[in-house]
């Protein structure tokens, strides 16, 4: 049994992405839906279509130029023990703006960027680059 979801769902989308499948398939959630819609805005996943009982959700993966994966790492934060949050003027850049840290916010689920333009904190969900 997985107790902790959210570090399930990126490690799932990472490991897919280094073997080089073209998709992955998992079980929807609402929290699981929106950040699948953060990471294609952030232009880590191509996009997101839900199944039609929809309980589940597939979700296709980006590749570079060279058929390189663009999810080579993920770095959970916030953890069901210990919960991590940053208000909008502690928000830094990732690995030189190649990264990108997963907020949520009052205003939903936002990439760094994001919560930084509007000017809103939360919890710090996770990382990827």
């Amino acid at each position: 049994m997985v107790t902790d979801i959210i570090g399930d769902f990126i490690m799932r989308l990472k490991n897919a992405n280094l073997v080089g499948k073209e998709s992955v398939s998992v079980y929807g959630s609402k929290i699981k839906d929106a950040i699948a819609d953060a990471l294609v805005r952030a232009g880590f996943v191509k996009s997101v279509t839900k199944s039609k009982n929809g309980k589940m959700i597939e979700i296709a993966l980006v590749y570079k130029f060279d058929k390189t994966p663009k999810i080579i790492g993920a770095q959970r934060i916030s953890k069901p023990s210990r919960r991590v949050y940053q208000s909008s003027s502690d928000i830094k850049v990732f690995k030189g703006g190649f990264g990108s840290t997963i907020f949520s916010t009052p205003n939903g689920i936002l990439t760094d960027k994001e919560a930084k333009k509007q000017k809103v904190g939360g919890e710090v969900m996770f990382k990827i680059w």
